[in-house]
């Protein structure tokens, strides 16, 4: 590829700056690539203790619930009076160009909507155990997804680096080598046909003495 490249001093110059550029770009996407893993590194503790902490509850809550099926019977028409659940706001903050969701859950106080002659405290103990898992699982969809993208950021932000640092850069140093070798040859034979007329001038004047 370098030597389809015309070695003038104009191209040497704008070689130069394009390579001056591409170091550059290759700190700040190193440096992005380490704010990234630095972000997702205090992520990944949390869901790991998170998702424990879930599974447990989990556990609880359709404990819970099988206990209070087993002393009520089904109770899918009972749960039916719950009202639904619609306080759940995405908002989202920069990180490096990286939008990182913050999901936040406005829960309204608990309110008991089901008939208390027809549950027990089993039917009460699961209904708070699943507002826990409400809870815990907007948490987790929160880490979980801002792990996501901060992960698929840091290889594309690996991948640019890389090209960055094993083909551009090499590629502009190999083009800037071979465009400064060759103006140095030229300066070398513009300096030696200089000495060479300056020689036969110089020659042609003692033969006229």
């Amino acid at each position: 590829m370098t030597q389809q490249i015309f070695p003038t001093k104009g191209n040497l110059m704008a070689l130069q700056k394009s390579f001056a550029l591409a170091k550059k770009g290759y700190e700040l996407m190193d440096r992005k690539r380490n704010i990234l893993i630095r972000e997702m590194m205090t992520l990944i503790e949390d869901v790991r203790l998170l998702r424990k902490d879930l599974a447990h509850t989990y556990q609880q809550a359709y404990q819970a619930l099988q206990e209070a099926n087993i002393t009520l019977g089904i109770v899918s028409d009972i749960a039916k009076s719950i009202p639904l659940d619609n306080g759940v706001e995405v908002t989202y903050r920069s990180v490096m160009g990286v939008e990182i969701p913050s999901v936040s859950h406005y829960a309204e106080q608990v309110k008991i909507t089901y008939g208390i002659g027809h549950t027990n405290t089993k039917f009460d103990y699961a209904y708070k155990s699943f507002q826990k898992v409400r809870e815990l699982t907007v948490k987790l969809a929160e880490i979980d997804n801002s792990t996501y993208r901060l992960a698929n950021a840091i290889r594309k932000t690996q991948k640019r680096a890389n090209a960055l640092q094993n083909i551009v850069i090499p590629r502009f140093e190999s083009q800037i080598k071979y465009i400064s070798d060759a103006l140095e040859e030229k300066e070398r034979e513009a300096f030696t046909r200089q000495k060479v007329i300056k020689r036969q001038a110089e020659k042609r004047k003692e033969e006229q003495k």
